[in-house]
């Protein structure tokens, strides 16, 4: 089973920076023929938008509000997944959710960025507040 658990959300001027991380157990990245990991956000009243992905073959797409200004990466052991933000806008507060699959047709290099909100693992969240 997949665990989750997001931590780094906190407020902060615009155009400042943050980097949140996600813990992940239970995800057989290096073995499994097809693993992903990505982030999404929500604000309450709006729909999920997906920010960034990668899967286990080193394939990275952002979404077009965040690219130049964040970035995805893994540390090598594959337990801890980060998001650098930097740039940050007020439109980027919300609640950012780490979010794992390993479904070959969620983790292809094909798919677009929005199939990080249908990803079947997720964690709880945490706040990001951008505001002066």
């Amino acid at each position: 089973q997949v665990h989750l658990v997001e931590s780094g959300g906190d407020s902060v001027q615009p155009g400042g920076s943050l980097r949140l991380s996600c813990l992940v157990s239970g995800l057989a990245w290096s073995t499994s023929d097809a693993a992903c990991m990505g982030w999404f956000r929500q604000t309450p009243g709006k729909e999920p938008e997906a920010v960034a992905r990668l899967n286990n073959r080193g394939y990275i797409l952002y979404g077009k509000s965040v690219e130049e200004r964040f970035t995805i990466s893994r540390d090598n052991d594959g337990n801890t997944l980060y998001l650098q933000m930097d740039s940050l806008k007020p439109e980027d507060s919300g609640t950012y959710y780490c979010a794992a699959d390993s479904r070959g047709g969620y983790c292809h290099d094909s798919v677009g960025i929005g199939v990080v909100t249908a990803y079947k693992d997720r964690g709880r969240g945490t706040r990001v507040t951008v505001s002066s």
